[in-house]
């Protein structure tokens, strides 16, 4: 048996999300749909991320192990040429048997991009989260700094988030102004149902000055979905990076910030805390 892992992209308008549902496409469903026809039965694929209705990806790793002996460049081939359009492998690699994508996924960036108009852009619809307004980028970079660290975000998640762990870790997370609006990037250990557009909509929120940045510290610690406020849009959501080396998460974090793995801190350096 062979462990191959595919990096991948897609374009979640028109899913259900990633992980196959009762009803509608899934991107879970059009890869495993591929790998039934090729070995004549199922093959389960584990994803490193399961991405909700309406959300896209840039970089996206599932991983499934097979008895074919087929080489990299074939697996890609033979995927791209049978998937639908909004769905694209990027890279193939064989990889150990001991390799999981999900848990040896040690962080992940989300970038969510906002679009100011007074009218909505219909060429935008399903990309690119529509605001009328226009918001102070350097109140909610100060706001959005009182996520980073370790916290449990019970009040930035939504109330039907079945894990009982809601506990992360938080790296980086700011805001930048672009040519049509705004784009909010967070790099954290993992993410909680509806997690990041939930902070992303209060950090709106602060923008517009509806809402105090400087609350976020209490609203966190009371552990209370109702004080955190709506959640953003699917629409302007995209996984844009899964890291699965400590190298590659050093370089776009703040220098010296400890990374969490399961259960332990590391430095940097390598020193354990």
């Amino acid at each position: 048996m062979e462990r191959i892992l595919l990096q991948l992209q897609y374009n979640g308008a028109n899913f259900q999300g990633f992980q196959i549902q009762n009803e509608g496409r899934t991107v879970q469903y059009e890869l495993e749909r591929i790998l039934k026809r090729m070995h004549k039965q199922f093959v389960r694929i584990h994803p490193s991320s399961r991405t909700d209705k309406g959300v896209h990806a840039r970089m996206q790793y599932v991983h499934f192990d097979t008895p074919l002996s087929i080489p990299e460049s074939k697996w890609q081939h033979a995927f791209n040429s049978a998937l639908p359009d909004d769905i694209y492998i990027t890279q193939v690699t064989k990889i150990s048997e001991h390799f999981h994508s999900r848990y040896d996924c040690i962080g992940k960036a989300y970038r969510y991009k906002v679009y100011v108009a007074e009218h909505r852009n219909v060429m935008h619809s399903g990309q690119i989260t529509h605001i009328k307004t226009k918001l102070d980028v350097k109140t909610m970079n100060s706001a959005a700094q009182h996520f980073l660290g370790t916290h449990d975000f019970t009040s930035f998640c939504s109330a039907k988030t079945e894990i009982e762990n809601k506990e992360r870790t938080l790296y980086r997370f700011e805001v930048t102004e672009t040519a049509e609006g705004y784009d909010f990037y967070v790099i954290g250990s993992g993410f909680l149902y509806n997690m990041v557009r939930i902070m992303v909509q209060y950090l709106i929120d602060v923008g517009t000055g509806q809402k105090d940045g400087d609350s976020i510290p209490a609203i966190i610690q009371a552990q209370d979905r109702t004080k955190a406020g709506k959640t953003a849009p699917a629409e302007g959501l995209y996984l844009e990076k899964i890291y699965l080396d400590t190298e590659t998460l050093k370089q776009d974090i703040p220098q010296g910030t400890a990374i969490i793995f399961k259960n332990q801190k590391h430095k940097m350096n390598g020193e354990q805390l």
